[in-house]
């Protein structure tokens, strides 16, 4: 194992520098947050299988951004993107063209330019299980994409229609950040709670004034 971690060292060190500039990184969140000091971890000593060398770090350099700073997403799980897509994905016009090679998406059966049905891909590709495995250690994470799957869980009919639908999600946010060179800003479950509520509030606004009617607080009435 330590000889397939030293010529793992040695070929990665041989692969180019990325360099991203930080005013092109906008927050892959939709709100503007302020971003908060915090005490730098102590590296982790590596376990399982897990190569003893910085494997973090030498990711992080070959791509320009830290994806394991994407909850859910440790160092074995960027590896495995990054070994399985390198870092130009400029063969995907878009995130959602990413999404659907992963098979992440469903499959839409179209007559005249509707939908009229959908059916289950199978799709073999090692990127799409690890994003499947990572979304699934979600269900504990008191962070924002954790209030999320917990949300998709509760919500969708099964088990197996939550992880996809929380591994598509991160599908996205890593084609944005390997596209875009976005800094990742995690605003915990508390917030992903209050932006849904304000969503339900709205349509709730919305349903009320298509009758005729106009909600009022409680404490207004």
């Amino acid at each position: 194992m330590q000889e397939c971690d030293t010529k793992l060292e040695a070929y990665l060190a041989m692969l180019p520098t990325r360099v991203i500039q930080v005013a092109d990184q906008p927050d892959l969140q939709p709100a503007a947050v302020e971003r908060q000091a915090k005490k730098p971890k102590k590296p982790k000593k590596p376990r399982g299988n897990a190569p003893a060398l910085d494997l973090a770090g030498e990711l992080k350099r070959i791509s320009g951004v830290d994806l394991t700073s994407i909850d859910g997403i440790d160092v074995m799980t960027a590896q495995t993107i990054l070994s399985e897509l390198g870092t130009d994905l400029s063969a995907f016009p878009t995130e959602n063209h990413f999404a659907s090679w992963l098979g992440l998406t469903p499959s839409k059966d179209i007559s005249g330019g509707k939908v009229i049905g959908r059916s289950r891909r199978t799709v073999q590709n090692r990127v799409a299980t690890s994003l499947r495995m990572a979304a699934s250690t979600l269900l504990n994470s008191k962070s924002y994409l954790g209030g999320r799957y917990r949300h998709l869980r509760k919500h969708l009919p099964n088990y197996a229609a939550a992880v996809k639908a929380m591994a598509h999600y991160l599908a996205l946010l890593v084609y944005r950040m390997l596209t875009k060179g976005q800094a990742w800003v995690d605003r915990g479950a508390a917030k992903f709670e209050q932006r849904r509520a304000e969503r339900e509030l709205s349509s709730l606004k919305a349903k009320a004034f298509a009758q005729g009617f106009k909600l009022v607080p409680i404490a207004e009435a």
